[in-house]
């Protein structure tokens, strides 16, 4: 199923999560040919070098690496990258803001745990 860009954030930033996104759900596997910025940039109908953007940051990030001549594709121990890289972000931009909220409306820890866990049994 594909995504839908938005407006919600850079395109190219977009793209580069979609590529994680296959990557975690195993659509794209490690050392598997990646799409290239022309194919994303006719399945999304942006600017191939908006598309190349969202796919050399994931080159820095060491998610993709470039086969001369051939194209990107997936590294070695991607999955495992972009698991650690989104639980940081996980942490700081979900938990921190949850715990200051829950600190500001006299929520405590014992509180907070009992509805989280509750929350998880009725889904």
């Amino acid at each position: 199923m594909q995504e839908m860009l938005t407006q919600e954030k850079s395109i190219y930033l977009q793209i580069a999560e979609m590529i994680e996104n296959d990557i975690l759900r195993e659509v794209l596997l490690e050392e598997e040919q990646a799409p290239s910025t022309n194919e994303l940039a006719r399945l999304y109908a942006i600017n191939p070098a908006t598309a190349a953007k969202g796919v050399n940051l994931l080159v820095d990030e060491g998610i993709l690496y470039k086969k001369r001549g051939i194209g990107m594709f997936v590294t070695t121990g991607a999955k495992d990258k972009i698991r650690t890289k989104r639980r940081q972000s996980f942490y700081a931009d979900y938990i921190e803001r949850l715990l200051g909220e829950a600190r500001s409306l006299g929520i405590t820890k014992a509180e907070l745990i009992r509805m989280i866990e509750e929350e998880g049994q009725e889904g």
